[in-house]
């Protein structure tokens, strides 16, 4: 027994060690490609598909603070304060915004299956530090031991990383839609110019469509819900502090 609870615990060490040297790998280097990026090539191949793959990397300076800001609005208002966690409720601004937009939702006929999910606009409290740990590096299966790991990559991310690169690497490999990934070639493919060009009103659309944006939040499929979120997002953006 002693032997197994030692073995379990080397191996914790060695796998958290291997970590470590993965998230300071980031400090200077750009991922070549990420857990999430891993998983969409292998459901094409199973599917009998060529996996698409549409990426573009480019530093922060070279994204709109309007793409920055958006981001931080509808996904981590007080990305710049915490250090990977925040369980502050949602600022009373985006309460009421959303108050509205139910209400909006109702006049235009939407179905009543969307109203419920208004209260998850902050997508249950995840930070962005937190979903670049999933995204990164770990797969979408749910366990309280994917949980834990999220949370110790997450401390790792916090403490190796400055809040500007954390950011730029998420807003690099993030997806936006099938085999888009990044915010340059989202610009490019939702709007046909540069991720440095993109207006307050173009940044919030694409930022509405992070939660899901193959499916919940796809412009094509659900547009309605797309433009809802992004006049949320838009009330929010004048509000958020960039690192």
């Amino acid at each position: 027994m002693f032997l197994v609870v030692l073995g379990l615990v080397v191996g914790v060490i060695g796998y958290e060690a291997i970590m470590l040297v993965r998230v300071s790998f980031l400090r200077r280097g750009n991922p070549t490609s990420t857990s999430l990026i891993d998983t969409r090539v292998r459901e094409a191949e199973a599917r009998g598909q060529q996996p698409r793959r549409e990426q573009v990397w480019v530093p922060l300076e070279k994204i709109s603070p309007n793409l920055q800001r958006a981001v931080l609005a509808g996904e981590d208002t007080n990305f710049t304060t915490h250090r990977g966690f925040d369980y502050e409720a949602i600022q009373k601004a985006f309460e009421q915004a959303q108050r509205e937009t139910a209400r909006q939702a109702k006049a235009e006929g939407e179905d009543d299956d969307w109203l419920p999910s208004l209260p998850e606009f902050k997508r249950g409290g995840s930070t962005i530090s937190q979903q670049l740990a999933k995204n990164l590096y770990l797969s979408s299966q749910r366990s309280f031991l994917r949980k834990g790991q999220e949370a110790a990559l997450t401390v790792m991310l916090e403490r190796t990383l400055s809040k500007r690169r954390i950011l730029e690497i998420y807003l690099n490999v993030i997806e936006w839609g099938d085999g888009i990934y990044g915010a340059e070639a989202a610009s490019l493919r939702y709007f046909r110019k540069s991720a440095s060009a993109l207006t307050a009103s173009e940044a919030a659309y694409l930022s509405a469509m992070i939660p899901n944006p193959r499916t919940v939040f796809n412009p094509q499929v659900n547009p309605r819900r797309v433009a809802r979120r992004q006049r949320i997002i838009l009330r929010g953006m004048p509000y958020v502090k960039l690192p």
